[in-house]
């Protein structure tokens, strides 16, 4: 038989070898399935946990209005007609630097026009100039090595 002591906010509970050998008989409900991004119906969630917050920021309004641009896009590439949203999106968030900075990179935006605007008006492939840092990145690393040394 099990034996329970309160201390002040904390109850101790101090259970037997018997308590421990029946199957406990609570029974937990059915948990609801969350939804995820898109929902049943084809509308978009911007409750979901998976937009980060992007939805209520201080540009939530020019963000629902890009992501549902792009979400109900017909055109080819997909999203190509929402090129003034996402570029009014973009200005918007360069309008607060410190909630949006992890975002927007400077470098990228000054070398490729306006981020994510231009991605999706080149039809959302980037530049292949992605080997370039990788290789800076490996004789940096082996220079290093070699002072380590």
């Amino acid at each position: 038989m099990s034996l329970c002591k309160s201390y002040g906010k904390d109850k101790v509970i101090f259970a037997t070898a018997e308590d421990h050998a029946t199957p406990s008989k609570v029974e937990l409900p059915e948990s609801e399935p969350r939804p995820g991004l898109i929902l049943e119906n084809g509308d978009i969630n911007w409750n979901c946990p998976c937009l980060g917050g992007m939805a209520i920021g201080p540009c939530g309004n020019e963000f629902r209005e890009a992501f549902s641009c792009f979400h109900y896009s017909q055109a080819q590439p997909k999203g190509s007609d929402c090129y003034e949203a996402f570029s009014t999106m973009n200005e918007c968030m360069r309008n607060y630097p410190g909630v949006y900075k992890q975002n927007l990179n400077e470098d990228e935006d000054e070398e490729n026009g306006a981020g994510v605007a231009s991605m999706i008006a080149d039809g959302g492939e980037e530049e292949d100039d992605v080997d370039e840092p990788l290789v800076k990145a490996e004789s940096e690393s082996k220079t290093v090595a070699k002072k380590a040394n």
